[in-house]
């Protein structure tokens, strides 16, 4: 059976942005997801970020998808890597996290949401 092309390609994006969002999870998000469960106010600061983020991609007149947040996170992140930033090479604090990895755990909770639907 021949698939079309289109579709191939469909499915190797959706495939690629799962995989960003995957490996996302896996650096930061499992572990700034635990945090935020067991301290209130960084729960609140990254569901400020998640809304922050949906507003950003219209969120809130087109469905957010996979493809967006990862290339939304792959733009942050590359925006921050030009401008010096490194990735935390041991454990984070946070108590008071800095700006992108709590904007990245956002990005996180929202992919979170988007496969529970």
């Amino acid at each position: 059976m021949r698939v079309p092309f289109n579709r191939v390609a469909s499915r190797t994006a959706v495939d690629s942005a799962r995989s960003t969002l995957a490996a996302l999870t896996v650096s930061v998000g499992t572990v700034g997801l635990a945090a935020a469960a067991a301290r209130p106010g960084l729960l609140a600061l990254v569901d400020q970020h998640a809304a922050a983020v949906r507003d950003s991609l219209d969120g809130d007149r087109t469905p957010l998808t996979s493809a967006a947040l990862a290339g939304y996170a792959e733009g942050v992140r590359a925006a921050a890597l030009e401008h010096g930033w490194t990735p935390p090479s041991g454990s984070v604090d946070w108590s008071q996290p800095e700006w992108l990895l709590t904007r990245l755990v956002a990005v996180c909770a929202l992919a979170r949401a988007l496969e529970r639907h």
